[in-house]
């Protein structure tokens, strides 16, 4: 019985250490993430298994301990190690969601720090350079929506998914004037840089948040998740400032009004997905954070079709690019 036993204990105890080897990877050298969605076809296919390099932007140590695809858990310190290079222009990139950090995202990094991006007719410029479609990417259509301004675009006013206006991705260092022209932009960059802003009326104050409610609805399917925000509650979105109480901003405190320009404090990048005309990407919610980039995809090491489930063995070991 005690032979039963003891081997029982050293069973568990070789699982336990395994479960340890293979959870340190994961949050220090490999990202792993499976695709929900068509945003990266042909590239990449909706039920691809992607392993990503974490090791190459800087391996860093869990930010979040708590229980998978929920809110239940907590922050803790985390540790970032020195990066080998830094994300370049068509990496395909794993990053955190900057409207819902606990959701993963995975687009194609199409323009780094102090780039200058415009998109007319479809066709991406870069520096006034065409930024050519990856191989195996495609839209959907050839047909150009109109020059009109989709509600949903960045910003708000800077044209639609096919005829984006000028804009520079920030640069740390970049000097932003504080105006009514830049509210939208500068709101998104001091959130992202990690300030807390507020706008106070009479003694009430509202706070600006990055966490979309429409993001959390979709992800949790309760629409208790919109109670907290503006009208009912005090948040506010940067995104949506056109209907907001009259009242003064306020960063870290601090009049902004006693501001006259702001110094951006990190790097950002562009990502879209290479399905142009069915991805939901920086064209729609803009910068992505360097800080919130999590790795490089590399390679599908494993494929399901998510409508049959049957696997598709043919994209297992398939390499990005």
């Amino acid at each position: 019985m005690n032979n039963i036993k003891n081997k029982v204990i050293r069973e568990l105890w070789s699982l336990f250490i395994l479960v340890v080897i293979v959870l340190t990877l994961k949050v220090t050298i490999f990202e792993l993430y499976i695709v929900p969605t068509g945003s990266m076809e042909n590239t990449i296919m909706t039920g691809d298994f992607l392993a990503g390099n974490r090791f190459v932007y800087g391996m860093r140590t869990p930010e979040w301990i708590g229980i998978p695809y929920t809110d239940i858990g907590f922050d803790i310190p985390s540790i970032k190690f020195p990066s080998f290079r830094e994300p370049k222009k068509g990496d395909i990139i794993i990053f955190k969601f900057p409207r819902d950090v606990r959701q993963k995202y995975v687009k194609r990094c199409v323009a780094e720090p102090g780039d200058i991006l415009e998109i007319k007719d479809k066709i991406i410029y870069i520096n006034e350079e065409p930024y050519l479609l990856p191989k195996a990417g495609k839209f959907l259509s050839q047909e150009l929506s109109e020059t009109f301004l989709q509600q949903d675009i960045f910003l708000g006013n800077y044209g639609n998914k096919d005829h984006f206006n000028k804009i520079r991705i920030p640069k740390k260092g970049d000097i932003i004037e504080i105006s009514p022209e830049n509210a939208k932009l500068l709101l998104h960059i001091m959130l992202l840089d990690g300030h807390e802003v507020k706008l106070v009326k009479d003694s009430k104050s509202y706070l600006f948040t990055m966490v979309s409610p429409d993001e959390l609805y979709r992800r949790k399917g309760k629409t208790s998740v919109y109670s907290p925000y503006f009208p009912d509650g005090n948040l506010l979105v940067p995104w949506s400032i056109n209907n907001l109480p009259n009242g003064s901003l306020y960063i870290d405190d601090e009049p902004i009004s006693n501001l006259k320009e702001y110094v951006v404090e990190k790097d950002y990048y562009w990502a879209m997905g290479d399905n142009r005309d069915d991805s939901l990407d920086s064209r729609f919610w803009g910068f992505v954070p360097r800080d919130y980039i999590l790795g490089e995809a590399l390679f599908s090491y494993f494929s399901l079709d998510l409508n049959s489930w049957v696997p598709r063995f043919g994209r297992i070991g398939t390499i990005l690019q």
